[in-house]
């Protein structure tokens, strides 16, 4: 993994900085970019408040070979993880890899290890399409995401997902304040519950909504028909000043009441991240910027690399905390102070 970042550094100079720990104090402002909003407070939010969940080590019991696997959208997953969709290497990344070459790495990549990848959207259509074939080469083994546009090109390439063969789409209407398709001239825009209902029904596939923030929004994306929810706030992208996702998660969770899976991105890192954010209330996680730095740095393989070292780093925080498996990380493990 340190040749896999270094090479990273090299090809996403002036984009990303690959740093020891990625926090978002050195991007901060940086979007385009790997960076968050304005201040970066709300990137840095989402790791920082993951950092002070602290955990019980437990060690008086007989787990040793617990089990990392789940069942999502009817996939069978090594781990709990996806690959968050991130696209635009050229304005994002540095363009040291064609956009096709990094869906690919990021999408086999992660069929490779037995997780799923998801695929972004954007401006230029280069983003999205890369993603589609991507998809198909995988046997629909991944899910796109489509930005919330307008009519039109929404339901246009919510036809095209379900052509590439995903059964599986998302919706991250957490970008509709991103800065880059505003300077594109590009309509995006937040949906009401009822706009969200009738997309759902026009989508010919699961539809998950990504940047969901609170209780209310959870509320109206599960009564439109959400197949599954995403709590997000883009990353840090969007707005600035937001709590970490985590912080809210467990409020989410509880209102959602298994009627839907709950996911959620910001600040994961690793295995024993997402062992948090399991015991905070999420089904399963997404992971973005580590996921680019490895597609940059390895490829395919460099994906795959990353993904089977979180699934390692998993089952060491699940033994010291005594879960056989996943359905056993509860509210249990983590510390009450």
């Amino acid at each position: 993994m340190n040749e896999i970042r270094e090479k990273a550094r090299k090809l996403m100079k002036g984009h990303c900085r690959v740093c020891p720990v990625c926090d978002g104090r050195a991007c901060r402002g940086e979007v385009p970019g790997m960076g968050g909003m304005g201040t970066g407070s709300s990137f840095m939010n989402n790791v920082e408040a993951l950092s002070r969940v602290r955990l019980d080590m437990r060690l008086v019991h007989s787990v040793t070979d617990p089990d990392t696997s789940c069942e999502l959208f009817g996939w069978k997953l090594a781990l709990p993880v996806l690959a968050a969709p991130i696209g635009g290497v050229s304005f994002n990344m540095g363009g040291g890899m064609e956009e096709g070459a990094y869906t690919d790495a990021v999408v086999g990549g992660c069929a490779d290890a037995g997780a799923v990848g998801c695929t972004g959207d954007g401006v230029p259509d280069i983003i999205h399409q890369s993603g589609f074939a991507s998809i198909r080469a995988n046997g629909g083994r991944g899910i796109p995401f489509i930005k919330p546009w307008e009519d039109e090109e929404l339901f246009r390439k919510l036809e095209g997902a379900v052509a590439a063969g995903a059964g599986v789409v998302g919706m991250d209407i957490d970008a509709a304040g991103l800065v880059t398709l505003a300077k594109m001239g590009r309509p995006v825009s937040p949906k009401s519950a009822e706009k969200l209902a009738k997309i759902v029904e026009r989508a010919c596939a699961r539809l998950i909504i990504k940047g969901i923030m609170t209780v209310e929004d959870a509320r109206g994306a599960v009564d439109a028909g959400a197949a599954a929810i995403v709590v997000s706030n883009h990353g840090g992208r969007v707005l600035d000043h937001t709590p970490g996702t985590c912080e809210v998660l467990p409020a989410i969770a509880e209102a959602v009441g298994g009627k839907v899976p709950v996911l959620v991105d910001g600040g994961v890192r690793t295995g024993v991240d997402v062992l948090k954010m399991l015991a905070l209330g999420a089904d399963a996680v997404l992971i973005g910027r580590p996921v680019s730095v490895a597609a940059l740095g390895g490829g395919r393989e460099g994906v795959a690399k990353y993904f089977n070292t979180l699934k390692g780093e998993l089952v060491q925080a699940m033994v010291l905390t005594g879960c056989q498996d996943l359905a056993a990380i509860d509210g249990a493990v983590l510390h009450d102070e």
